[in-house]
């Protein structure tokens, strides 16, 4: 990867899931990297990847203009890993603009802008309308970005595979809601390398779809975590009008095992389009699940990195 020698780069939600790997990625090139965070103590964690200086932590929400405004002035280029499941047109459509605004009067170089694959004005979810009004804020203020749609991404520290892991670990059946839903899960590290690469001129303007070497459906994948961390499990496949029901009867609930927009959006695949520009023209090659997941699913095994999982 090219380097990236003093350029300061801010990183809005840098102390998140995959902000800490696109920041240690961006601290390793020689960048000044400024993490902007609605509590910057939490990503206080940060600080030892980098040198003496080359790591900074400014107060950012991007529901609130002026305090995005402050933490890119002065920046070389702009990231925004912001997302969320809880005020989602605040935080992913108009958060988005208020960034894409605050990059352009900052006269920044490069802006990237993480979206996700079903971003579409039209989407029956809100999650996907929110996402698809952000991506159309971004282009509207700031022709010149890159956005880039994941897939379901995983890693050491995810909230997808481990929650199914965990869940597996302790119920003996488990049910599985949308069984036929298709994923292509990207890992962390490759989407970290995506994102970096996407500060080249040659990726301005464009837009990319991430995901992994495998199309796993739900039940595909469940199966494969039960596999992998040695639990035989009874695989329950609740069928669409049950779990419809559920999602809409008891969505609202808290703790409930799934609401109706996550339920909206599992009723559409989670995968590359045909024809999308991908990892492979960032110049990334896709990580499988299998080759890196059991570092961490080992955790799950009924005794540890002892057990057999045959």
């Amino acid at each position: 990867m090219k380097k990236l020698d003093g350029q300061l780069i801010t990183v809005l939600g840098g102390g998140g899931f995959l902000g800490r790997y696109v920041v240690q990625r961006l601290l390793a090139l020689g960048a000044r990297v400024r993490v902007a965070e609605r509590e910057p103590r939490k990503a206080v964690f940060l600080k030892p990847l980098g040198g003496l200086g080359q790591t900074q932590f400014v107060a950012a929400d991007v529901r609130d203009p002026a305090s995005v405004a402050r933490a890119v002035q002065g920046s070389d280029a702009v990231i925004n890993l912001v997302g969320s499941f809880d005020d989602m047109k605040a935080v992913q459509a108009d958060g988005a603009g208020h960034v894409a605004a605050a990059a352009k009067a900052a006269s920044v170089r490069a802006l990237v802008h993480v979206s996700a694959i079903g971003a579409d004005t039209e989407s029956p979810s809100t999650y996907g309308r929110s996402k698809g009004a952000g991506e159309a804020a971004v282009r509207a203020t700031f022709p010149g970005a890159t956005i880039l749609r994941p897939s379901i991404i995983f890693g050491r520290e995810d909230n997808f595979i481990n929650r199914f892991a965990a869940l597996i670990r302790f119920a003996p059946v488990i049910p599985i809601i949308a069984p036929k839903a298709k994923f292509q899960p990207v890992y962390v590290g490759d989407v970290a390398d995506a994102v970096v690469a996407a500060l080249g001129d040659g990726a301005a303007g464009k837009t990319f779809e991430l995901g992994g070497p495998e199309v796993l459906t739900m039940a595909e994948l469940q199966q494969g975590i039960a596999d992998a961390t040695g639990r035989k499990r009874l695989f329950v496949e609740v069928p669409d009008v049950v779990s419809g029901a559920l999602a809409t009867g008891l969505g609202w609930a808290p703790g409930a095992p799934i609401t109706k927009d996550q339920w909206l959006m599992l009723q559409r695949d989670n995968v590359v389009a045909d024809g999308a520009a991908d990892l492979g023209q960032l110049g990334v090659a896709a990580t499988s699940l299998g080759s890196v997941a059991d570092g961490w699913l080992v955790q799950y095994r009924r005794h540890g990195r002892f057990a057999q999982t045959a």
